[in-house]
């Protein structure tokens, strides 16, 4: 165990956060900046330096500036909006003004904006915060906003970096930070795969989440070498059925794919016995909505595997917030601490005219709270993910997530 396993009092603990985002700014962002800088000069985002060896860009003197002043950048999130919304939108507002007093030498300045968890709001934020001279925008939460607001940017020739999971928003110079549920399928199958699995079925809930998971899957497998012997979709509630169709097909395969949630997973895994499937020695994979302790605790599930980021970023970060604000941060709030550091690295790196496409592009990547992540041209992300193992009530790392992208191909 680590000096991070144990809780410790607000005052040392508010001393050690400080150094681990001093240490953790300028190792991750500040580094990993000059590889955007240096993309972004050279004759495309296909021509950049390693990660591992890089200067880190020199600072001005006396810490962030002050105030009010700096490279504005708009930050547009549904603070006014109804319900858990805006529980969601207040943390991420607070993550994005610790990432500021963490990042040594920032020069930001966030135009706040509040989109009401519309797009017609979101479009109107947008068009102020460029009328106020925002060089990028980051957020907003939802799709149909990122959607509004990113088609205000794009027509200003300025990037947004939004936090929703839906890839349809997705675009050159629309942006989207969060965890897509394709790296998930890809990173779960890809490791099922290293440990000797061939044949794969699934089961997969029929929505909308299950449509991208399944696309994902029937991509990853062939690519890995692979085959599909069976595949169902269930609606809600609706397991038997979709059991017994795959029943025969499961007795060849010797890993299962169930991307579905913890209230969920389990009850599928009663309807595959209850058909005759026998799951003794099939490798169990799921997704990220198996980060769920309540998921741990099933027995079913012993020895499943899903993709999430290593929890020590997180766990990290959270010590940081709570010692700012004493509450705990909502999951997604990583991302907003994320968004604003990686555009004070570019800016710290470049000047105000370094938040580019090139540069937001960078194929060597950078590293946040969760890892190290990169954007494609069409505005969607890879990540660096660890396996994790559902062992005995919690997890286990069984394969360590990448510390750069050139590890991780």
């Amino acid at each position: 165990m680590s000096e991070d396993d144990f809780p410790r009092p607000i005052d040392e603990e508010r001393r050690l956060a400080g150094v681990r985002a001093r240490n953790a700014t300028r190792r991750g962002f500040l580094v990993m900046a000059g590889a955007a800088a240096l993309a972004a000069c050279s004759s495309g985002p296909d021509v950049a330096p390693p990660q591992s060896s890089l200067p880190a860009p020199a600072l001005p003197p006396g810490g962030n500036t002050a105030p009010g002043t700096g490279t504005p950048i708009g930050l547009i999130l549904p603070l006014g909006a109804s319900g858990n919304a805006a529980t969601v939108a207040q943390a991420l507002q607070n993550a994005a003004d610790l990432a500021l007093s963490e990042f040594a030498g920032a020069r930001l300045r966030l135009i706040v904006k509040d989109d009401g968890g519309t797009g017609p709001g979101a479009q109107t934020a947008a068009q102020q915060a460029l009328d106020e001279g925002a060089r990028a925008i980051i957020g907003p939460l939802f799709a149909h906003s990122v959607a509004a607001a990113g088609q205000v940017a794009r027509q200003r020739g300025v990037p947004l970096v939004g936090f929703s999971t839906d890839t349809n928003v997705a675009t050159q110079g629309v942006y989207l930070l969060s965890f897509l549920p394709q790296t998930d399928v890809e990173r779960g199958v890809r490791y099922a795969a290293s440990i000797g699995r061939r044949s794969f079925v699934g089961l997969v809930p029929d929505n909308a989440y299950g449509s991208v998971v399944e696309a994902a899957f029937r991509e990853t497998v062939p690519v890995v070498g692979g085959r599909i012997v069976g595949l169902e979709r269930y609606a809600p509630g609706q397991y038997a059925e979709a059991a017994r169709r795959v029943a025969g097909s499961a007795v060849q395969a010797d890993a299962v794919f169930l991307p579905d949630a913890a209230d969920a997973v389990p009850q599928v895994l009663q309807a595959l016995a209850a058909a005759g499937v026998n799951l003794t020695g099939k490798q169990l994979i799921g997704t990220g909505l198996w980060d769920d302790p309540k998921l741990f605790a099933a027995p079913s599930l012993n020895g499943g595997i899903f993709a999430a980021p290593d929890p020590a970023g997180f766990r990290a970060f959270a010590w940081r917030y709570r010692a700012r604000y004493g509450r705990e941060p909502v999951r997604t709030a990583a991302l907003a601490h994320d968004a604003v550091s990686l555009m004070a690295a570019l800016v710290n790196s470049y000047g105000e005219n370094g938040i580019t496409d090139a540069a937001i592009q960078n194929p060597s990547g950078f590293s946040g709270v969760d890892g190290i992540f990169r954007f494609r041209a069409d505005g969607t992300n890879q990540r660096g993910l660890a396996v994790m193992q559902i062992a005995a009530g919690s997890t286990r790392i069984v394969s360590p997530a990448p510390r750069s992208f050139a590890q991780a191909t």
